[in-house]
């Protein structure tokens, strides 16, 4: 082992279930201290390579190393890692601070001692005066948090984060982002985070893998994945992207390729488009209010439909049965592989 080896190593890790190959060839490196995030629909394999990494689960083929150790045969309780999952899997007759030190008092460490360090672990988290409650006396977020410093707590040097924000409304989750990524820049540990979220992926990540039927279709950081997909896949599941072929890409001025062309990037045009820009007229099928943008389903052609974001200020009126023109710079066209 050494200090320059990954937090985290596949190679060519496969994983079988009968005829179904839910994991399939995966190689990756995830950096020591890196927020990096799996993401995908499910049954994309994301889930599979985390219980991989955590030794719930064993490869069919290939090798997975834990800062440079062969995780082959090494039982989950004696790798350098936790999981937090969704369902929290808080133990509802014990008080939050029993909760917090369980892992601790499994391992036979005092009870004087694994109280001090439940007690920081739950400062860590904002806690530390729930200690003496019972699960049932929290809400969902304040759960989430006793699950992330019980985990915490027997300090990791990888955090598995098994769509640990499903369970929250859209208030507490989008709170609990800033806090985990807060917290992750804090500890500097290592966070694996599985989720089919693509807001989530987006915000906290410093890469993020995106997983489609067992495999990796492309990894990088969240600009990338967002600005430049690899395939209509990505470009499709990470912001809903609109994807022009190949034909209708060239006849507007860009590549002879698929390309991905994101909502926010279409304009309503009044006249002429300016330079450098293409211009499509089109008829809307659909129109909705999203308080600070106005989002429109356009109808180019009889097989085409193009969705556009707009500032909430520009399109009020438009409704469905509207003839529109849209316009958008040709070098707001991605290229991407054809599959």
């Amino acid at each position: 082992m050494t200090s320059s080896a990954p937090a985290v190593r596949f190679r060519a890790v496969a994983r079988h279930f009968g005829a179904v190959r839910a994991v399939d060839g995966v190689d990756l490196d995830i950096a020591p201290g890196e927020f990096f995030s799996m993401l995908g629909p499910s049954g994309s394999g994301k889930t599979t390579c985390l219980r991989l990494i955590a030794g719930f689960e064993q490869p069919s083929e290939g090798e997975i190393e834990i800062f440079g150790v062969p995780s082959a045969g090494v039982p989950p309780y004696a790798r350098a890692v936790n999981t937090v999952f969704q369902d929290y899997a808080l133990f509802p007759h014990m008080n939050v601070l029993d909760n917090v030190a369980y892992g601790l008092m499994v391992k036979g460490v005092p009870k004087a001692q694994r109280h001090a360090e439940a007690r920081a672990a739950l400062a860590l988290v904002r806690l530390d005066s729930h200690g003496e409650r019972r699960p049932a006396q929290l809400s969902g977020g304040q759960r989430q948090r006793v699950a992330l410093a019980r985990a915490l707590v027997n300090k990791p040097r990888v955090l598995l984060l098994d769509e640990p924000l499903g369970a929250l409304d859209l208030k507490l989750r989008e709170e609990m982002q800033v806090e985990l990524k807060a917290l992750q820049r804090k500890l500097g540990t290592t966070f694996v985070f599985v989720t089919h979220d693509q807001g989530e992926a987006l915000s906290m990540s410093d890469r993020v893998a995106v997983f489609a039927e067992g495999r990796i279709v492309q990894v990088g950081p969240p600009e990338d994945i967002y600005e430049r997909p690899r395939t209509p896949f990505v470009a499709r599941f990470v912001g809903a992207s609109n994807v022009i072929e190949a034909g209708l890409a060239q006849a507007l001025g860009g590549p002879a390729a698929p390309c991905s062309l994101r909502p926010e990037a279409l304009s309503l045009l009044d006249g002429p488009a300016p330079e450098g820009w293409a211009s499509l007229p089109g008829r809307i099928e659909d129109a909705q209010y999203h308080g600070a943008s106005r989002r429109l389903l356009v109808a180019v052609d009889a097989a085409t439909r193009l969705a556009v974001a707009l500032p909430a200020a520009e399109g009020a009126g438009l409704a469905p049965g509207a003839a529109v023109t849209l316009g958008f710079p040709l070098s707001a066209l991605w290229a991407m592989e054809a599959v």
